[in-house]
């Protein structure tokens, strides 16, 4: 009886984990399909994608803004796209809790407004892509903890990608020694983003930007 009770509880925990992961891939695939805002600000003039930014950031508030509300129509719109999307703080109703994508779309008007094309691109791009990585690997394989929820296995994940991510825009802009300080910092930026008390959509690119732009 102990045995199967205990295999029942085991069950039971690799099914939550299995969801849980599950879950994770399909944020981190929306999270993903955003490589079209780096791409944008490369081949565009700064101008325009600064206009499109701005025009989605603004539709996105009326609509999160709607669905704290609880305006129908947004509450609807809302709950079809991102619900089964969010984390527990992003769906608390006591507060208003912006999603990651407003600080995505910051983070690309930011970007474009600070930085050269190249320096924002990197930025950003390691920003959708690192940050992927690390939760994907953290949920599948970590098992030493570093930081509260941050493990080991995805912070090295964050850094190895954001590492290799710079390598591979050597044409574009030169990799040195301030790309292996700037995807530090930003390992650090994610890791410690309860911290600093700014989401990682929008720190992580800003940190990577200001440190190529400063040591590049």
């Amino acid at each position: 009886m102990l045995k199967q009770l205990i295999s029942q509880i085991q069950n039971r925990k690799n099914l939550r984990l299995q969801k849980s992961f599950k879950k994770e891939v399909c944020r981190k695939s929306i999270h993903l399909s955003a490589l079209w805002i780096p791409a944008l600000i490369y081949f565009s003039h700064p101008g325009f994608a600064i206009m499109v930014f701005s025009v989605l950031f603004v539709g996105n508030t009326i609509l999160e803004y709607g669905n704290y509300k609880r305006f129908r129509w947004a509450r609807r719109t809302f709950g079809l796209i991102f619900y089964r999307l969010l984390r527990k703080k992003e769906t608390r109703r006591n507060t208003f809790q912006v999603s990651g994508s407003m600080y995505v779309l910051m983070a690309a008007i930011a970007c474009t407004l600070m930085f050269s094309k190249p320096v924002a691109v990197i930025a950003l791009t390691v920003m959708l892509i690192s940050d992927t990585c690390a939760a994907l690997f953290g949920k599948a394989f970590g098992t030493r903890k570093l930081y509260r929820q941050k493990s080991l296995e995805g912070t090295a994940a964050f850094f190895m990608s954001a590492l290799f991510i710079n390598m591979c825009y050597e044409p574009m802009y030169h990799f040195t020694y301030a790309g292996v300080i700037a995807c530090l910092a930003a390992t650090f930026a994610e890791m410690f983003e309860d911290k600093i008390e700014i989401d990682d959509n929008l720190s992580i690119p800003v940190v990577i930007g200001i440190v190529l732009t400063l040591l590049g």
